[in-house]
C-alpha cells in the first residue's frame, strides 16, 4: 500500500523546508510547493491525502486555494498554518471544511496529532467528539470554532438539558461545561452524568471562579477548571491531556480484562 502523500504549500522557504522535513520524519511521503499555482499544476495533486497550506501567500492565497479545490471537486483534508491568526480567516477556513487552523510557530507534536486527525477524514473514520455546554451564545460559537480548528469534531449545546436529550452524549469523548447556567448548572450536570453511569471527562469553564465550586468540581472528578477568558493553547493542551489519560485508562482496563 503506498504511503499517504502530505503536500505542503508555503511561500516561506524556511518554513516549507522545516515542515517537510518534520513530516518526513513522521514516516509520511511529503511534497513541498512554493505557491498554490505550482501545487495545482503538479502531479501530486491527485495523490495528496492531506494538504497543509499557509493562509497568506502571493498570488492565490490559502483560502482561495481551498475554495478552488472545493469547486473542482477535490475533497482533500486541509490544515491551515499561519503567522497571522485572525478570527475572520479562522472562521472562513473552518466553515469551508478545514480540519485545523494552526498558528505559527507550532510544535512537532501538535502537527503530528493534527495530521493523524486529518487523514481519517478521507477514509471515513470518526474524529474525537468534544461536546460543549454553555448558555452564552458568543462563547459557545467561538469555543466550538476553536475546538474544530484543533482537528476535533465539536457539538455545542445551550443547556445541560439539551445535551442530556441529544444523541451525541454517548459519542462524547470529552465534555466542556460552563459552571453557572440557567436551569441545571455545570456541577449538577456533572452529578447527573455520574449517577447515570457516564464516565465522560469534564473540563469546566467559568467567568466566576470561586474556590468552593472549583473544589466541588475537582473532588467529583473534573479534569480541569479553567477561568474565562482562557488562551487557545491552554484549552488545546487540556483537551489533549484529557483524551490521552482516557485512552491510557481504557487500555489499562482492557489489559486487566484480558
Amino acid at each position: 500500500m503506498p504511503k499517504s502523500i502530505i503536500s505542503v504549500v508555503d511561500d516561506d522557504e524556511s518554513t516549507r523546508k522545516s515542515t517537510t522535513l518534520l513530516i518526513e520524519s513522521l514516516g509520511f511521503e511529503v511534497a513541498g510547493f512554493e505557491s498554490a499555482d505550482s501545487f495545482l499544476k503538479s502531479s501530486q495533486l491527485q495523490e495528496t491525502s492531506c494538504l497543509i497550506i499557509d493562509v497568506r501567500m502571493p498570488g492565490m492565497n490559502g483560502l482561495q486555494l481551498q475554495s478552488h479545490l472545493a469547486a473542482a471537486g477535490y475533497k482533500i483534508p486541509i490544515i491551515f498554518i499561519t503567522a497571522y491568526d485572525d478570527k475572520e480567516s479562522r472562521r472562513r477556513a473552518m466553515q469551508a471544511g478545514a480540519v485545523a487552523f494552526l498558528a505559527k510557530p507550532f510544535t512537532a507534536d501538535l502537527l503530528l496529532q493534527t495530521v493523524h486527525s486529518a487523514l481519517p477524514v478521507q477514509s471515513g473514520a470518526r474524529r474525537k467528539l468534544i461536546s460543549l455546554v454553555d448558555d452564552d451564545e458568543s462563547i459557545r460559537r467561538t469555543t466550538t470554532l476553536l475546538i474544530q480548528s484543533f482537528g476535533f469534531q465539536a457539538a455545542a449545546f445551550e443547556s445541560a438539558e439539551s445535551l442530556l436529550k441529544s444523541g451525541q452524549l454517548r459519542e462524547t469523548s470529552c465534555l466542556i461545561a460552563d459552571v453557572q447556567m440557567p436551569g441545571m448548572n455545570g456541577l449538577q450536570l456533572q452529578r447527573q452524568l455520574a449517577a447515570s453511569g457516564y464516565n465522560i471527562p469534564i473540563i469546566f469553564i467559568t467567568a466566576y471562579d470561586n474556590k468552593e465550586s472549583r473544589q466541588q468540581a475537582m473532588q467529583a472528578g473534573a479534569v480541569a477548571f479553567l477561568s474565562k477568558p482562557f488562551n487557545d493553547e491552554l484549552l488545546l493542551e487540556t483537551i489533549r491531556a484529557t483524551l490521552r489519560d482516557r485512552i491510557q485508562c481504557e487500555n489499562g482496563l482492557t489489559r486487566m480484562k484480558s
